[in-house]
C-alpha cells in the first residue's frame, strides 16, 4: 500500500507569480521577502551622447520610476572637446548648445514616465589635474549630489573617441559606494 508524500510548502517566489507585476523590470521588494529593501531617491546616469547613453537613460528612468526617485543625467565631455575649449578653438557655450538636444531628450522621456529629472555637464578630462577622468567625474558627481544609484553605459562597439563613458564604466563599478548598473 502506497501512501502519498506530505505536501511540500510553496516557495516564497511562487506566491509572486499569482500577483500581477508592476510596470518595470525590477520586482518590488514587497513582492519577494528575500530582496533588499532599497531606499533610492536619486539615480545618476552618466551620458555622452552615444546610443549606449540613450539605453542607459532608459534604464535609469525605469529604476527611478520603480522606486519613486528622480533621475539626474550627467553629460561628460570627452578629452578632445575639453582640449578644444581650453585652447579657445571651441566656445564653451557652443558645446553647451550641442549637448542640449540630448538632455532635452532625457527630459522628455523622464517626464513621460512621471519621473523628476535634472541634468548637468562636466569635463571628463583635465589638462591641469591628472586625476580627473570620466570615472572620477561620475563618482565625484554622485557624491556631490548624494546619488543612491548609478547607471553607466558600457564601452560602445564602435569605439568612437567621443564615446568616453565606456572607458569609465569599469572604474565606476570598482570604486562606487552606491549600487551601479552597467548597461
Amino acid at each position: 500500500m502506497r501512501t502519498s508524500a506530505p505536501a511540500r510548502p510553496t516557495p516564497p517566489l511562487a506566491a509572486t507569480r499569482d500577483r500581477p507585476q508592476r510596470a518595470g523590470f525590477l520586482p518590488s521588494p514587497a513582492d519577494d521577502s528575500r530582496m533588499t529593501d532599497l531606499d533610492i531617491d536619486l539615480v545618476l546616469v552618466s551620458v555622452d551622447g552615444s546610443e549606449e547613453s540613450h539605453e542607459a537613460v532608459d534604464y535609469a528612468i525605469a529604476v527611478a520610476a520603480e522606486y519613486g526617485a528622480s533621475v539626474h543625467a550627467l553629460y561628460v565631455l570627452d578629452e578632445d572637446v575639453v582640449r578644444a575649449i581650453d585652447h579657445g578653438v571651441v566656445d564653451e557655450s557652443d558645446v553647451a548648445d550641442d549637448t542640449e538636444a540630448f538632455t532635452d531628450s532625457v527630459a522628455r522621456r523622464a517626464e513621460s514616465a512621471g519621473v523628476a529629472h535634472s541634468n548637468s555637464i562636466a569635463y571628463g578630462f583635465s589638462t591641469k589635474v591628472k586625476t580627473v577622468h570620466p570615472g572620477s567625474v561620475v563618482l565625484d558627481t554622485a557624491e556631490e549630489l548624494e546619488s543612491d544609484f548609478i547607471v553607466v553605459p558600457r564601452e560602445p562597439v564602435s569605439g568612437d573617441p567621443g564615446e568616453v563613458l565606456g572607458k569609465a564604466a569599469e572604474y565606476v563599478l570598482l570604486y562606487a559606494s552606491q549600487p551601479v548598473l552597467s548597461v
